[in-house]
C-alpha cells in the first residue's frame, strides 16, 4: 500500500509561536534560611534543663516574662489603669477608716483578732471545760508613762490567755449559721432564705445581749477600763457551746441512742459551761476592785465602804442573773433550729 502524494509541497519555515502574556505580575517572596542555633548560655537550670536560646528573652529585673506580657506592662495606658486603681483603693481604704472609724476604733479592733494557734486551742478547752481554770484575772501592761492620761492597757490575747478575743466568736457565728442551715438540708428543711434568717436571728440575739449589760452597767454605775468591745467578745462565746450541742445532738440520734432526754442533758452541759465562764470571765468588768475606792468624798472611808458594799450586792445579782437567766434563754432560742 503506497502513500498518496500531496500536490501542495510543506512550508519551508514554520509560522512563529505565541505564548501567552500574564495580566497581574506576582511577586514571589525571597526565602532565607534560618540562623544557626546559638549556644545555650545556662546549661544547667533548677530542674535540670538547658535554657535554650530560642525560648522567652529575660527582661530586665531578673523575672522570665513573655515579650507581650512585658509589653502591656511597659504600655502608657496600662500604667495610667494601675494608678488608677490604686487611688481607687486608697480612697475606699480612708472612707472606710474615716466612717467606720467614728463607731469602732481600728486598731483596738486589732487588737481583738491579734491571736495564735496555741491561743485558740487552749482558749476553746477553757469555754468547754472551765472548771479547774485558775487564775481567772487579766493581766496588765502598765505604760512607762506616769501622766494621769496614760492609762495601763492589757495584753493581747496572744499573750494572755484571759484577755477576750474577737476571731473565736467570730468564726464561732459563722459556722453557728452554716451548721443551722447544713441541719435543716438534712432533714430536708433547707430553702434560700434560711441563711439570711439564721444569720438575722444570731446577729439580733448578740445585739440584743450587749444593749441588756449595757443598760446594767449603766444603771448600776459600773466605770471600768474594759470597752464595748470586750462585751461583745464576751458575748459570742455562747455559739461554741451551742455548736457543740448541736453536734452531739445529731451525733447521738445518728447513732441510735438520741432522746429528748439526751439532748437536754447535752444542752444543760454546754450551758452550764457556758454560764460559768462568763461569771468567771465577767467579774472583773462588772466587779471592778474596789481597792482604789475605799476612799469617800474628803477621804471619809467608812462611807466609801458602805456605798461599795451597797453596790457589790447588786452588780453580784445583776451578773449572776445575766450569766445564767439570760444566756439560758438565748441559747435556748439558738438551739432551736
Amino acid at each position: 500500500m503506497q502513500r498518496p502524494n500531496f500536490s501542495n509541497p510543506p512550508p519551508a519555515h514554520s509560522p512563529p509561536l505565541h505564548h501567552p502574556v500574564p495580566q497581574h505580575v506576582s511577586t514571589v517572596p525571597q526565602l532565607r534560611s534560618p540562623p544557626p542555633p546559638h549556644p545555650p548560655s545556662q546549661p544547667q537550670s533548677g530542674y535540670g534543663y538547658g535554657q535554650q536560646g530560642g525560648g522567652v528573652p529575660q527582661q530586665p529585673g531578673g523575672y522570665n516574662m513573655h515579650p507581650s506580657f512585658g509589653g502591656f506592662i511597659n504600655d502608657p495606658t496600662a500604667q495610667i489603669g494601675l494608678q488608677m486603681g490604686a487611688s481607687a483603693m486608697n480612697a475606699g481604704q480612708q472612707y472606710v477608716e474615716a466612717n467606720f472609724g467614728k463607731f469602732v476604733s481600728v486598731s483596738a479592733l486589732k487588737h481583738y483578732f491579734n491571736v495564735t494557734n496555741s491561743y485558740v486551742l487552749t482558749k476553746l478547752r477553757i469555754i468547754l471545760f472551765p472548771w479547774w481554770h485558775r487564775p481567772w484575772s487579766r493581766q496588765q501592761r502598765h505604760n512607762p508613762d506616769p501622766s494621769p492620761s496614760a492609762s495601763s492597757l492589757y495584753l493581747p490575747p496572744r499573750e494572755d490567755i484571759n484577755s477576750p478575743d474577737m476571731y473565736i466568736p467570730t468564726m464561732a457565728l459563722v459556722t453557728y449559721i452554716l451548721l443551722s442551715t447544713l441541719l435543716a438540708g438534712l432533714r430536708g428543711a433547707f430553702h434560700p432564705e434560711l441563711l439570711g434568717y439564721t444569720a438575722t436571728l444570731a446577729i439580733s440575739v448578740t445585739l440584743l445581749e450587749i444593749l441588756i449589760i449595757r443598760t446594767g452597767t449603766f444603771l448600776l454605775a459600773i466605770s471600768s477600763s474594759s470597752q464595748l468591745l470586750d462585751l461583745v467578745a464576751y458575748s459570742g462565746y455562747k455559739f461554741v457551746h451551742v455548736i457543740v450541742s448541736l453536734l452531739l445532738s445529731h451525733l447521738t440520734s445518728l447513732l441510735g441512742f438520741g432522746s429528748a432526754w439526751v439532748n437536754w442533758v447535752i444542752f444543760l452541759y454546754c450551758f452550764s459551761a457556758n454560764a460559768f465562764f462568763l461569771l468567771r470571765s465577767l467579774r472583773y468588768v462588772l466587779l471592778p476592785d474596789q481597792g482604789g475606792q475605799g476612799m469617800g468624798v474628803g477621804g471619809n472611808a467608812a462611807a466609801g465602804y458602805t456605798v461599795a458594799r451597797s453596790q457589790k450586792n447588786r452588780r453580784t445579782q445583776f451578773l449572776f442573773v445575766y450569766s445564767y437567766v439570760v444566756q439560758f434563754g438565748f441559747m435556748v432560742w439558738l438551739s432551736r433550729v
